[in-house]
């Protein structure tokens, strides 16, 4: 008899990391592989299942979600920090991601095409892939999970799903749910452990037809060193460094308003997270008054949670004073929360008299921190905006509707808004950026079956 040791790994509360809030079992290199292989045994069985039926059990999983909602919101809250009404905020929207896609199980898949021949009948169908894996981050442990799960699902694939070690309690959680769903065994496969470890394995496992993955760049780039030569499907999303414009036409009240929920929302921890803001030098001081005003409206520990770890709140930290030293000037905030004993909260931070140059300008923070820079015109707002090696997304706010297009035009992203913040996505839009946000196809949406399918042609001879 082989007695299986696994690693324990207890999981504690950023708004009070004293408290261990549950333990989760790490699975084991062999485990992880044997999960692998299971996953591709229960394939077949899959695929040939109605893409309705399958859809069915996605309908279920979204009332299940609903009717646990308060549980889920509170475990994720006190695992990664999110504040309860944020999480259930989330849950909702992980359940409307389900429903969404629960409705493909009963679209068309493919088409019927015109043949040269009047004997042939030409038509294409999609099919699915085999295991999908899944790497998800903890910062939208709920809703992220479920927008790469579920249409993975529905278009016949299983999966593996390494949910980020920092949430392995909600990503448990999750999977029980599923199972209550009536998920087959073996078609959703949750793994719990190290990326450095269990990634790892995953990555390499020759079953694994393709990956999606949301995280840190340099976690992407090693995915693609990893994965890329195997000749798996490969879609990233990864970091951001998005940009508002506010223009002199602007409503001063509402740019301000929604900058700021845009940067300070889930504490800054978004991929779409607004981090630099133009203003045009008309305006400039009366909208900046604006913006230190709204974020004066913020009650840390109460409408804004404290960051997931104490590893994200230092390297946030360092990035405020390495701001400071390089000339930028701290108008609000910039530093941790003074009347909180205990928690990773930091203040809601504005700087001015950014420039380019500077790393707060230019790299990725997720966290509460705002670079507000002064520019000339129009121009030169998009000019700087444009002006980075992301290109997730971007905001202008404006009532000139010539400007407002051609922003939609010029700026160097995949998701424009229009006097809206940079966050938020709905299930039915296709999701992802450009330059070095984004690899492979979008995610939501209609575009999810280019990833998570491939096209079959058929021809058939009637003579």
């Amino acid at each position: 008899m082989t007695t299986i040791i696994r690693e324990i790994r207890e999981q504690f509360n950023p708004a009070k990391p004293s408290e261990c809030i549950g333990q989760v079992e790490l699975l084991t290199l062999d485990e992880t592989k044997a999960v692998v292989s299971a996953a591709q045994a229960a394939f077949e069985g899959w695929k040939n299942t109605s893409s309705v039926a399958r859809g069915e059990i996605l309908r279920v999983m979204a009332d299940l979600l609903e009717q646990n909602i308060d549980k889920v919101a509170e475990t994720a809250s006190r695992e990664m920090g999110k504040t309860k009404n944020e999480m259930i905020g989330e849950v909702k929207r992980g359940a409307s991601i389900l429903r969404y896609y629960a409705q493909e199980g009963m679209r068309a898949t493919g088409e019927v095409l015109p043949s040269a021949s009047e004997a042939k009948v030409l038509y294409t169908k999609r099919v699915p892939l085999g295991v999908v894996a899944a790497i998800t981050p903890w910062n939208f442990p709920v809703a992220i999970p479920l927008w790469k799960i579920a249409p993975a699902l529905v278009y016949g694939n299983t999966v593996v799903w390494k949910p980020s070690i920092e949430t392995a309690l909600t990503g448990k959680l999750i999977g029980e749910l599923f199972e209550q769903a009536g998920m087959p065994i073996n078609v959703l496969n949750v793994v719990q452990g190290r990326g450095s470890k269990v990634g790892q394995v995953i990555l390499e496992a020759p079953e694994v037809k393709a990956i999606t993955f949301t995280g840190s760049n340099g976690v992407g780039q090693s995915i693609l060193n990893t994965a890329g030569p195997t000749n798996k499907k490969i879609q990233l999303e990864l970091g951001g460094k998005n940009a508002a414009i506010i223009l002199a036409d602007a409503n001063l009240k509402l740019a301000a308003r929604l900058t700021i929920e845009g940067a300070m929302k889930q504490t800054g921890q978004r991929c779409t997270a607004t981090s630099r803001v133009y203003i045009e030098e008309a305006i400039y001081k009366e909208a900046l008054e604006h913006l230190i005003a709204e974020a004066k409206k913020i009650e840390v520990g109460i409408t804004m949670g404290p960051v997931s770890s104490i590893g994200q709140y230092e390297d946030i930290l360092a990035a405020i004073e390495k701001a400071k030293s390089e000339g930028a000037d701290l108008v609000f905030g910039g530093g941790p929360t003074k009347d909180k004993s205990e928690g990773y909260y930091i203040d809601p931070t504005i700087f001015t008299n950014v420039t380019h140059e500077m790393a707060i300008a230019r790299e990725e923070v997720f966290g509460p921190v705002l670079a507000v820079m002064k520019v000339k015109d129009y121009e030169e707002a998009i000019r700087l905006s444009n002006d980075s090696e992301f290109g997730l997304s971007a905001s202008i706010y404006t009532s000139n509707i010539q400007k407002a297009f051609d922003f939609i035009n010029r700026s160097e992203v995949g998701l424009v808004q229009v006097n809206d913040e940079t966050g938020g996505a709905e299930p039915q839009a296709p999701f992802g950026g450009v330059k070095n946000s984004s690899t492979g196809a979008r995610e939501q949406g209609q575009a999810a079956k280019e990833f998570f399918t491939t096209m079959k042609t058929v021809t058939i001879n009637t003579i």
